[in-house]
């Protein structure tokens, strides 16, 4: 079967995915998927990630980052593909799969610890750098299994709110 494809002949996946990111069947029924073209203010973006975060889908606050960081000035993409980098590695932890989790949240946190300067949007990155190491390690040594649902909803703000509302 060939690839899915958008209006321009990019590589699209338009299978329908679970809550955990997971394709499904073809003509199967998934939870609601983000724009391709998701344009988000880096405020709006990462409100959203939280709410996600939040409802316990890491993969869907990865689509909001992963938008973030393609849309994202070139000074701010490497922070912004860190962060999606640290869902991605949340959603692996979700699923059970202890390698990929690690992996990812190494990855993420190589990026975040990169990033010279006042963030974007009250992110908090010197904590969340910190979190996905301390959580790659606990799944080094004990695995997935012994996390808790909050292990994977970081605060990507230090109190939780936007900068707006404060």
């Amino acid at each position: 079967m060939d690839r899915d494809r958008d209006g321009s002949g990019r590589a699209r996946n338009a299978r329908p995915r679970d809550a955990a990111g997971r394709p499904l069947p073809r003509g199967s029924v998934g939870v609601e998927r983000l724009p391709d073209e998701l344009v988000l203010s880096a405020d709006q973006a990462v409100d959203q990630a939280q709410e996600l975060l939040d409802g316990g889908q890491p993969f869907a606050a990865h689509e909001v980052l992963e938008a973030a960081w393609k849309a994202a000035a070139p000074a701010e993409r490497e922070l912004w593909r860190g962060l999606a980098q640290l869902a991605v590695g949340l959603t692996h932890a979700q699923r059970g799969n202890p390698r990929g989790a690690v992996s990812l949240l190494d990855r993420g946190q190589d990026h975040l610890r990169r990033w010279v300067g006042v963030a974007p949007a009250g992110l908090d990155v010197t904590a969340l750098a910190a979190r996905a190491d301390r959580l790659a390690r606990r799944i080094e040594d004990g695995g997935t299994g012994a996390l808790s649902p909050d292990d994977l909803r970081p605060r990507l703000r230090p109190d939780g709110r936007s900068p707006e509302s404060r």
